[in-house]
């Protein structure tokens, strides 16, 4: 029986993608797809703004990829929401401006220009997930606002548009649910997550649980719900183009 050569599929992201510090989508498509004809590579790096996946694009491109999943923008929405998360991301990731949502548009398209441009990838975008659960905060609004940019980005490259946002956006609004937590600026519900996940070895979902959180650990990285909602997206992307 003749072979099939798998098709190579590249994550690229932040640490949603990476999945150290989030319950683990690629992890789950691997899973899914084993023995199919599917090789995944995580290019998840944590706290990546789109810049900086932008800065790190080579490496995909010289990978040959037949698909690349994108899933990058939470940093740069969480950046833009204070002036302390301004300056956090912009020393931590040495940004060389004042992160913005035109300057994330500029990345993305950047990003998506240079994948359709230079290999012959199948290339999908995916919208963010929210960034919070309480649907009337300023933090999910910026999601959305972010999302938009996504999806203004793929419709003018007749690229896939994977709407994470508007599902998970959906999933919330069906439930009903008050979030134990509001969402809040800096490190500090991350930090104590990777605590109580790496020191205590709580699973993520019960971190969720305790912190009355349906989608994620700190309403940014996602717990297995929330990551199993971009699983979803990518497997039915991944399902279109092996018939096409």
């Amino acid at each position: 029986m003749e072979s099939v050569t798998p098709r190579r599929v590249v994550c690229l992201g932040c640490s949603i993608t990476r999945g150290q510090v989030s319950a683990d989508y690629v992890a789950m498509l691997e899973h899914r797809t084993e023995g199919g004809p599917f090789v995944f590579t995580n290019a998840g790096v944590n706290g990546d703004l789109a810049y900086n996946a932008l800065q790190r694009l080579d490496s995909v491109i010289e990978s040959r990829p037949d698909v690349v999943t994108v899933l990058i923008g939470t940093n740069d929405a969480n950046a833009s929401l204070t002036e302390k998360n301004t300056r956090m991301m912009t020393r931590m990731k040495k940004l060389p401006t004042r992160p913005t949502i035109d300057w994330y548009r500029q990345n993305l398209a950047a990003i998506a220009d240079r994948l359709t441009g230079e290999t012959g990838a199948r290339v999908a975008l995916l919208s963010l997930p929210t960034l919070g659960e309480e649907l009337d905060s300023e933090s999910v609004r910026r999601s959305a606002q972010y999302s938009a940019v996504v999806r203004e980005v793929a419709e003018a490259r007749s690229l896939a548009y994977l709407p994470l946002n508007e599902r998970q956006t959906a999933y919330l609004t069906a439930g009903g649910h008050t979030p134990g937590i509001p969402f809040r600026d800096g490190r500090a519900l991350s930090a104590r997550a990777a605590t109580q996940h790496f020191v205590l070895r709580r699973s993520f979902d019960s971190i969720a649980r305790r912190r009355g959180l349906q989608l994620t650990t700190d309403l940014v990285h996602q717990n297995t719900r929330g990551a199993t909602m971009i699983a979803d997206l990518v497997a039915e992307f991944l399902g279109a183009t092996v018939k096409s």
